[in-house]
């Protein structure tokens, strides 16, 4: 084995090994992936073949070190991909484990959208003489995304995110919720009211998962309601609009969730329904990204009073004759 790449999820994981098998297609390279949530058979009998490049998780991946499936002993390049979100999932005491059983003679990348003071550490004892490259400012959304927020009362948040679907032209929509309950509830609720929907969060199976997101990415599915589990890394081209159904807990993640649209040039749009339960939250995204998010009301739409609207915090809705709301929306 020659190279090793560790993911946080097994999204991303299989992403990586589907992009090596189409870039080593005329080579003689052996690629091949190890993850949990599946049988071992497969994995533990291409690892035993030999293989020249590993996408893994840590999990699974120490599973096989520790029945002598495989060694890292003479690893010439290890790569650590989204290493502050293995931080956020427990994984780093993993990932210590499987660089101490690497070769030293290596080279080490090291990919990562923020650096706490964690992976400063985990960097500072995994990397020799390392250069450091920053692409992009990590702090606000990109230019080609154009993104509001939605003030509503808790009891009418699927009630007005059904009528922005229902007034939105959109191409495909990602909906992220807090919790995995919620995004099943979500999810089942859209199914009634018509539309087609895929589902994607940690409690669901690893075939469930691939058939949610190989469905949306093939169009099959217009929607997809996820958990953070799909907010980053994951390459999904074309999604038109993004909603955060739920107002994200930490301001960094609604900079990398809203960032799944507006890519490679294109344009998109980002909504965010924020409930008086939810207003410190989006307070502490404004700081974060440095700017006042712009608020949107719907016209016509049977608002139940709340502090919300008393505070100014909401737009006057656009008059029926401006005849667009914003990028995307009809009247």
């Amino acid at each position: 084995m020659r190279c090793l790449i560790l993911e946080p999820t097994r999204e991303l994981a299989l992403q990586v090994e589907e992009a090596f098998h189409k870039y080593s297609k005329f080579t003689d390279l052996r690629v091949t992936i190890v993850y949990g949530g599946v049988g071992y058979g497969k994995q533990t009998d291409d690892l035993k073949r030999g293989v020249d490049i590993l996408a893994a998780t840590p999990g699974r991946l120490l599973d096989h070190l520790e029945q002598g499936n495989c060694s890292l002993e003479k690893i010439d390049i290890l790569v650590l991909d989204e290493v502050d979100r293995m931080l956020d999932m427990g994984f780093l005491p993993d990932v210590k484990r499987i660089v101490q059983k690497c070769s030293t003679n290596r080279q080490t990348l090291f990919f990562t959208a923020t650096l706490p003071p964690e992976i400063e550490q985990l960097a500072g004892w995994a990397l020799r003489d390392p250069a450091k490259v920053e692409i992009g400012r990590t702090h606000s959304a990109a230019d080609t995304i154009a993104h509001c927020f939605y003030p509503v009362v808790a009891s009418q948040k699927f009630e007005l995110l059904q009528v922005l679907l229902e007034r939105t032209e959109f191409k495909s929509v990602l909906i992220f919720c807090r919790t995995r309950m919620g995004a099943d509830r979500i999810a089942a609720r859209l199914v009634q009211k018509g539309h087609r929907v895929g589902v994607m969060h940690s409690d669901r199976s690893q075939r469930e998962r691939v058939e949610a997101l190989d469905g949306f990415k093939s169009g099959k599915n217009e929607v997809l309601v996820a958990t953070d589990i799909a907010a980053r890394g994951l390459d999904i081209a074309g999604v038109s609009h993004v909603i955060n159904y739920d107002v994200p807990e930490n301001a960094e993640d609604y900079v990398h969730r809203i960032g799944r649209t507006g890519r490679a040039q294109n344009t998109g749009d980002a909504f965010t329904l924020v409930t008086e339960d939810d207003v410190r939250d989006a307070r502490s995204i404004e700081r974060f990204i440095g700017a006042t998010i712009e608020r949107k009301k719907i016209e016509d739409f049977p608002y139940i009073y709340s502090a919300l609207f008393d505070q100014k915090i909401i737009e006057e809705a656009v008059p029926k004759a401006a005849g667009r709301l914003h990028r995307g929306y009809r009247k």
